[in-house]
């Protein structure tokens, strides 16, 4: 059965906007009907390229009877008010991660979506790309055997490119810097992959860029299933990489960016070069959405999911100021409101 599209209203129009403005057209299972900004300029030159209409106010999206929903990509500290404002008026959200910058506005957000009944999804397209997706198939079909280690490295090079202005870069606007901002990403796919994350030892540094957050940050993360992982993220390396090597009793597969996805099985003499296909994890994300808003299913990482990732870069950060081992659990609690 074909389907409309989705109309949307795209709110915030930094860089990451255009990301998901670029997907949305490749799509075409969403359409953008209208955009705000508080910058006329920006709002204006996103309408341009995307042919929709910009609005004057956020509440003119709002009040629009045929947007379905809102794409949100507002700094952080904004999720909580923007987001119920689109839940109050009916709206749909997809919301850029992390989720807020507390665990408190995290789930008030989400409560506000579940009391409005609108879908709420959160932007987590890593876990979706394709090496990710045939590594869960294995593991779910028993080739990995019991799930031992992993460890994750996420990296890229900011040195001379960072805006001291922007939220994006500030302890203010993203609390724990590039394990939050980045980082957040393989704490995903880590428990995507090897399963839910108990407990956190942190380390944050600043080691290159200017500016008051830290740029290199390390976590040793405990598996309720009790495997071992290791996280480390950087703004201040060399170059860019990827890299997600998990290791079970049965089999190891090993990931990077620049030489692809290898899998090595007990008793093998060396790895095995496996060969997929790339996909478009960003359009995935946004068509499961889209999928829905018209009820059939729900976000693979929705509110509740999201609140508890950032609750694993809050017990990082904890761990880090304070020298000891944080349970994700704890931190929920405590933090919660």
């Amino acid at each position: 059965m074909a389907f409309e599209p989705i109309k949307v209203g795209c709110l915030g129009m930094g860089w990451w906007s255009d990301v998901l403005g670029d997907a949305m057209v490749r799509s075409g299972k969403l359409k953008i009907a209208a955009c705000y900004s508080r910058s006329e300029d920006k709002r204006s030159a996103f309408a341009k390229k995307y042919g929709c209409k910009p609005a004057a106010s956020y509440e003119e999206m709002l009040n629009d009877p045929s947007i379905d929903a809102i794409v949100n990509t507002t700094p952080n500290n904004v999720h909580l008010e923007t987001t119920r404002q689109a839940a109050a008026a009916g709206k749909h959200v997809f919301l850029d991660k992390p989720i807020a910058n507390s665990i408190a506005d995290g789930k008030a957000l989400t409560d506000a979506c579940r009391a409005a009944k609108v879908v709420l999804a959160l932007g987590y397209q890593r876990r979706r790309e394709s090496q990710f997706r045939w590594i869960r198939k294995q593991i779910d079909d028993g080739v990995f055997g019991k799930l031992v280690n992993a460890e994750a490295n996420i990296s890229r090079d900011r040195l001379g490119q960072i805006d001291l202005t922007s939220w994006r870069y500030t302890a203010e606007g993203m609390p724990g810097g590039v394990m939050l901002q980045i980082g957040v990403h393989y704490v995903d796919v880590l428990e995507y992959l090897v399963g839910p994350i108990k407990s956190v030892s942190g380390t944050l540094a600043q080691l290159v860029l200017p500016g008051d957050n830290p740029d290199v940050a390390s976590l040793l993360l405990e598996h309720e299933n009790g495997a071992l992982s290791t996280l480390n993220a950087s703004y201040a390396s060399a170059a860019e990489n990827y890299v997600m090597n998990i290791y079970g009793k049965e089999a190891s597969a090993f990931y990077d960016l620049h030489s692809g996805l290898r899998l090595m099985k007990r008793g093998g003499k060396k790895p095995e070069q496996i060969e997929f296909a790339k996909n478009d994890a960003f359009v995935d994300e946004l068509e499961e959405f889209a999928a829905a808003v018209r009820g059939q299913g729900e976000p693979e990482t929705g509110g509740e999911y999201a609140t508890r990732s950032l609750a694993i870069i809050r017990s990082g950060i904890k761990s880090a100021k304070e020298g000891r081992r944080v349970l994700v659990a704890d931190t929920l609690a405590a933090e919660g409101g």
